[in-house]
Order: structure tokens, then sequence, then C-alpha cells
């Protein structure tokens, strides 16, 4: 018996903008909300952290 293979998608119905914060809380198994406020948190310090995120948004396929 193997474990169900999870995906780094896109979320398609927990999403606010795209879609991101939701597809990397379900590959985590995280709440999506911590995952937004996490990322909220981050972009109050220095870094490309939009950038990447748009990054994502571009490559991560849709579920």
């Amino acid at each position: 018996m193997s474990a169900p293979k999870r995906r780094f998608t896109r979320s398609s119905d927990d999403k606010w903008v795209a879609g991101v914060c939701g597809g990397i809380a379900d590959f985590v198994g995280w709440n999506s909300n911590l995952v937004r406020l996490l990322f909220v948190v981050s972009c109050l310090l220095p870094g490309p952290q939009v950038l990447i995120y748009l990054v994502l948004w571009l490559l991560m396929p849709t579920k």
C-alpha cells in the first residue's frame, strides 16, 4: 500500500487571488488562512516574496 500521491498545484476552490497559498496549504496539510497570514507577514520583511508568488502563479498548474 502506498500513500496517495500529493501534487503541488494551485487551488481552484480555496483561493483569494490566484490559489497559490491555498495550493501550498493543501500540499503541506496546513490551514490555508495560516499560509496566507504567513505570506502577508513575510511581505513586511525585505525580500522577493511578491516575485516568488508571481512565479508560482505562472508555474504551478491548477488543480
